[in-house]
């Protein structure tokens, strides 16, 4: 179709590169636009609200109109792209009466297994077959963990398993890590474990099947050539992206050093690779006798050059997310340089942006998306336009203390500190890792390939390289070098900005403007070392129930006053609710001391982390119904314990009332026994821990004691409604309006049982459950207590019609 422009006989084609710059962002903000809104959009009706927009682009109006129409498609484009990405893998369902049960499936492994907790294996299995079930849409990726498996049974690829499965779920929580958002991110559609595997010689194998096993099969020589290294994880690592044999110690170290982003194959290791094979490809196209190339042959040749070397080292190394969207930034700079022509590094970064999320719609769940672009940008603010150049000492120098100060805010908003330690790790790990470690490895690589014998000399040369920057690396996360943490965000964007400016415009009123912000912000940091710890404010007292899996961990607070019951689950060196959900939380409430912190009883559910908490947090008083048992959950020694017993707090106006069973009781029925009264509203709450039927009658006799019963009363259901609690004789004389089960989604250990459910729906109680709801705040409010789920106001992939939390149900 051809519409005319003004008194042209040309059909209407905007030419603008700026126009398509602005449209490549605008699809971009469009895809974006996406992960802001609670609710999937309709499909159909993005595309019905993107026809007449792109048509009005056509139409002979005014150049703005146009524009703004066009401007408008292409938002609107990248809305319903990612609309339409993120509905076909949600559309992907695990049925509720195929969880928990065992079934079939045939497929092929889809990544590299690595060795997990328990003695098991983890890996991803690309589902190609389920016999024997009739469903359309089924998963078509897996998350599983096979116990006591096989590696060499895996290692034949295609197979068919028996697994248990269940549908994504996870913590849910305002703050702290999401398992489902990952789930959702990777494209994992269920997760389980492995009964038995056979090899399956029949699955058909597909383009992504073959490269699979090809990468597998790298790994498998990577490691045999290679796995007796001292630094054999790290080199397997940089060498080809392999991070499974990385042990949590690695993780510690690369965390406090802030260089986690060296072990993931990405812009730094992709640049270099170009930036080798461009010159040996210059200087070779150059040399080549009785040939002579035109300025753009040689262009393009370099440019074929680069592209064929970074693609083939980004398949080598596993082509992760980081390596696709390093690889597409990578070859656009490129042909951006190699084209001869005037291009702006910022459209550059914009086309690369566009592109990327194009390609992977799902990007911006990633941080490291958003610390990547953001790193690119603060350095093109940094060096682009420059007058004078700088050498590369200084350049560099310059580019880490870029990266530094502009990345703060960033790291912020994802809830991270910056550790000082990471600048000055940087500055000496990044040239080391460009011109010593990843010419070692390609180089290295490359010569045991061709040659096998010569391992014998590569594996001593890189184990060297990489022992030298380990040395470092750990050096540093042992000082007692601080991690930055954050002022407010308006404080921090201040200190941010003014930074990048003094580094890009180094005139004299600039430093000067940069020490003052520093030196509000160190006067902050100031107040917290001595001794100002005060928390944020709270008008109406509340008490949060954070999910914590099958666990507890519960929160009171009321003015500048904080109680918290317990610290929930944790496994030593695989999982700490502290760390994931816990910390996160009270850091974004403003939580920055604990006045009374109790911990109901020594098990790991109730306990996990609490060594954790008392190095991060000050605590004002430590109660436990079972201290003898912190003494083997890392908790300081200059602690001092008290013995939950019979006694009465105030917080804020909140009355607590604290009980334990007498007697030489433990275990479970040691657990310190909790009860919170509001009097102004009559709301109360009873946290039991996990004790038994067996002491629940003598903590009625004590409750009976009190005068009145308050008109509302929330129970969080002993041992996370286990059969063994929550006895007739408990319900029937609490008949509480609320129970709260703390129990995990579709857990072993099947809580909470059917019969304890019957018991409180048997007196009207309201149940909920932290598996279903998520995290759950109930606020003392004079009509009763403001119930708030968080499962309500999670995005659509959690919370959405149809996926788990929303037919999550209470046996």
């Amino acid at each position: 179709m051809s519409v005319s422009h003004g008194n042209s006989d040309q059909p209407y084609k905007p030419q603008s590169h700026g126009l398509a710059v602005l449209c490549a962002i605008a699809f971009a903000c469009g895809v974006i636009l996406l992960y802001r809104l609670s609710v999937l959009p309709v499909s159909w009706l993005v595309l019905a609200a993107l026809v007449p927009a792109f048509y009005s682009a056509l139409l002979p109006t005014s150049p703005i109109l146009r524009r703004s129409a066009l401007l408008s498609g292409a938002l609107l484009a990248g809305l319903g792209w990612a609309t339409w990405q993120a509905g076909t893998q949600l559309s992907q369902r695990l049925p509720t009466e195929l969880e928990r049960v065992p079934v079939t499936v045939e497929g092929y492994v889809c990544d590299i297994p690595a060795a997990g907790s328990f003695n098991s294996l983890r890996f991803s299995f690309c589902v190609t077959g389920w016999p024997g079930i009739s469903e359309s849409e089924l998963p078509r990726r897996l998350r599983l963990s096979w116990y006591g498996g096989e590696a060499q049974m895996l290692a034949h690829h295609r197979l068919e398993l028996q697994v248990v499965l269940k549908r994504p779920h996870g913590t849910l929580n305002p703050s702290g890590f999401r398992y489902e958002d990952w789930l959702f991110r990777k494209g994992y559609r269920a997760t389980g474990s492995v009964r038995s595997a056979e090899p399956a010689m029949t699955v058909p194998c597909n383009i992504h099947c073959r490269y699979a096993r090809a990468h597998q099969s790298i790994a498998r020589w990577v490691a045999s050539h290679f796995s007796d290294a001292r630094h054999y994880p790290l080199i397997a690592s940089l060498m080809i992206g392999n991070r499974g044999a990385m042990e949590p110690s690695h993780w510690e170290v690369l965390k406090a050093t802030g260089t986690i982003h060296l072990v993931a194959i990405s812009g730094l290791h992709l640049g270099l690779v170009a930036l080798g094979a461009g010159f040996l490809a210059r200087r070779t196209l150059l040399a080549a006798p009785g040939h002579r190339f035109s300025e753009a042959s040689l262009r393009w040749g370099v440019f074929a050059v680069v592209g064929t070397s970074c693609l083939a080292y980004a398949l080598v190394s596993g082509f992760t997310v980081p390596t696709r969207r390093a690889l597409i930034m990578v070859m656009i700079a490129t042909w951006a340089l190699m084209s001869g022509r005037e291009f702006s590094p910022w459209s550059s970064l914009a086309l690369a942006f566009a592109t990327v999320l194009m390609l992977d719609p799902f990007a911006p769940l990633d941080q490291g998306f958003w610390l990547s672009f953001s790193a690119v940008a603060i350095l093109l603010v940094t060096f682009s336009g420059r007058l004078r150049g700088s050498g590369w000492l200084s350049g560099l120098v310059l580019a880490q203390m870029a990266v530094f100060i502009g990345l703060w805010p960033v790291l912020a908003e994802f809830g991270q500190g910056q550790p000082l330690a990471g600048l000055l790790a940087n500055l000496v790990a990044i040239p080391w890792v460009s011109v010593v470690v990843m010419p070692v490895m390609i180089g290295g690589g490359l010569m045991v390939a061709l040659v096998p014998g010569l391992a014998d000399w590569v594996v001593p040369l890189m184990d060297a390289a990489v022992a030298a920057l380990w040395w470092l690396l750990v050096l540093l996360s042992e000082w007692d070098m601080p991690v930055l943490s954050s002022p407010t965000m308006p404080l921090l964007l201040l200190i941010a900005a003014c930074g990048l400016l003094a580094l890009r415009f180094p005139l004299p009123w600039f430093p000067s403007l940069v020490i003052s912000a520093v030196v509000v912000w160190l006067w902050s940091a100031a107040d917290s070392a001595t001794g100002d710890v005060t928390n944020r404010y709270v008008a109406v007292p509340e008490v949060r129930i954070l999910d914590v899996g099958q666990g507890l961990s519960v929160l009171v607070r009321h003015r500048r006053e904080v109680l918290l019951y317990d610290t929930g689950p944790a496994v030593p060196g695989v999982f700490s609710a502290m760390e994931s959900t816990v910390l996160p939380n009270l850091q974004d409430l403003g939580v920055r001391q604990i006045d009374q912190l109790v911990i109901s009883h020594g098990d790991s559910d109730h306990a996990g982390g609490v060594g954790q908490l008392l190095r991060r947090l000050p605590v004002r008083r430590l109660i436990a119904g079972e201290p003898d048992a912190l003494e083997g959950l890392d908790v300081p020694g200059q602690v001092t314990v008290d013995t939950c017993g019979p006694g009465r707090l105030a917080l804020g106006e909140l009355d607590l009332t604290f009980w334990r069973s007498p007697g030489g009781v433990s275990g479970n029925d040691a657990s310190c026994v909790l009860v919170v009264r509001h009097q102004v509203t009559a709301i109360e709450w009873i946290l039991p821990g996990d004790i038994t039927e067996s002491v629940e009658p003598a903590f009625l006799e004590s409750l009976d004691a009190r005068p009145g019963r308050p008109r509302h009363r929330i129970v969080i259901a002993p041992h996370h409604g286990s059969k063994t609690s929550s006895s007739e004789t408990w319900v029937d004389a609490l008949e509480p309006d609320s129970v709260i089960y703390t129990a995990g989604y579709r857990h072993r250990y099947g809580h909470p049982h059917p019969d304890v459910v019957a018991r409180y729906d048997k007196v009207g109680a309201v149940a909920l459950n932290t598996a279903c709801s998520g995290g759950i705040t109930l606020k003392s409010t004079p009509g009763g207590p403001a119930i708030h789920e968080m499962r309500h106001h999670s995005p659509f992939w959690i919370g959405g019609k149809g996926l788990t939390r929303d037919q999550c149900k209470i046996p």
